[in-house]
């Protein structure tokens, strides 16, 4: 809120170091790039598995943007990379989102990517992933469809009649088969 007698307002940034943009220190600006810087050292924290300041780590490696950024440059990503997470995807995969978060991670904000960009390709890689679960649930479904269909073509010709939206619950209530007697056909 701006007082009425004053046209801006000077306020702090409020934010964790490590995810804040270089160019705000410099211009005390920040910018829809900013967020971007920030969510590139989120990148980096997801592919490396490591804070992005510590002070226990050796000079070169305590701020983990301008660490990742070098490695990248140096073709050492897999070097740093968090060994879970090689486990995830295929090398390319890993190595295009390196790319995506190195862009983002730019000192200059200018340079940097825009969000709508980043999550375009993002999420282009990420239709090229097929986790496992996914082909499990792929062929869940299909031996669904087929227990379905063997059910449906019985010889006894009993309706199945599901009694919710998901048909894999066990029916509880009556189909009047019960109620009839029991007559050989």
């Amino acid at each position: 809120m701006v007082p009425l007698d004053h046209d801006q307002v000077t306020t702090l940034v409020q934010g964790t170091l490590g995810y804040l943009d270089p160019e705000y220190f410099h211009t005390s600006q920040l910018t829809n790039k900013s967020d971007v810087y920030s969510f590139g050292v989120v990148l980096a924290e997801l592919l490396t598995g490591r804070k992005p300041l510590s002070l226990t780590r050796s000079n070169e490696e305590k701020n983990l943007a301008t660490y990742f950024v070098k490695s990248v440059k140096e073709t050492r990503l897999f070097q740093i990379v968090d060994p879970r997470v090689l486990r995830e995807g295929t090398l390319e995969q890993l190595e295009a989102v390196a790319q995506i978060a190195k862009r983002c991670l730019n000192l200059e904000g200018e340079n940097r990517p825009s969000m709508t960009e980043v999550a375009m390709e993002l999420e282009g890689l990420r239709k090229f992933t097929t986790h496992p679960w996914v082909q499990h649930q792929e062929t869940c479904d299909e031996s669904k469809s087929l227990i379905l269909e063997v059910e449906q073509s019985d010889l006894y010709g009993v309706p199945l009649i599901p009694y919710s939206s998901n048909e894999w619950e066990p029916y509880s209530g009556s189909t009047g088969i019960a109620d009839q007697e029991n007559k050989p056909r």
